[in-house]
């Protein structure tokens, strides 16, 4: 991506790793190179913003409640994906949406008073393109063509949990 220097000052290597598997697979999907990667744009820009909005303490002890519950749920979204992959014939259609669209409705919530309705308009394009059941159906089959994004993806999250990061 056009920017990619000024991302890696915000994000690590391993996120930079998923999120460029992300786009493949977003990429590979939609046939869209243009729409990939705006979302996954829009998924940085909302990233950087939280981050920034955390960093300078703009939360109240309300918001951090629920930054905390957004934390937690991305968490165990992070471990269910990864448990779908490693144990085979496990993937249920219905999980991974239902955990995203949770996330979703979280973060809305903690930066309603903090962002504008553009940036809430990114929140909902990323995690809409993402919790796609028809999508993640083929990133989860075991003979698919995006299997090798799936192993990518969920060796970084994986990573990431183990660096406490996600």
């Amino acid at each position: 991506m056009a920017s990619k220097s000024v991302v890696n000052m915000f994000i690590d290597e391993t996120s930079s790793e998923v999120l460029d598997e992300l786009y493949r697979v977003s990429k590979e999907y939609t046939k869209n190179k243009a729409e990939s990667q705006k979302v996954i744009k829009n998924l940085i820009k909302i990233a950087v913003k939280i981050g920034v909005l955390y960093r300078h303490n703009r939360f109240s002890p309300e918001e951090l409640v629920l930054a905390e519950d957004f934390k937690n749920k991305l968490h165990n979204g992070a471990m269910t994906a990864i448990s779908f992959y490693e144990v085979d014939f496990t993937y249920e259609k219905d999980v991974l949406p239902e955990i995203l669209m949770e996330c979703k409705n979280l973060l809305l919530r903690l930066v309603d008073k903090h962002l504008t309705p553009k940036s809430h308009g990114r929140i909902q394009h990323v995690f809409n393109h993402f919790a796609n059941k028809d999508m993640l159906g083929q990133l989860y089959d075991p003979q698919g063509s995006m299997r090798p994004h799936l192993q990518k993806i969920c060796h970084g999250m994986n990573k990431l949990i183990d660096e406490g990061k996600l």
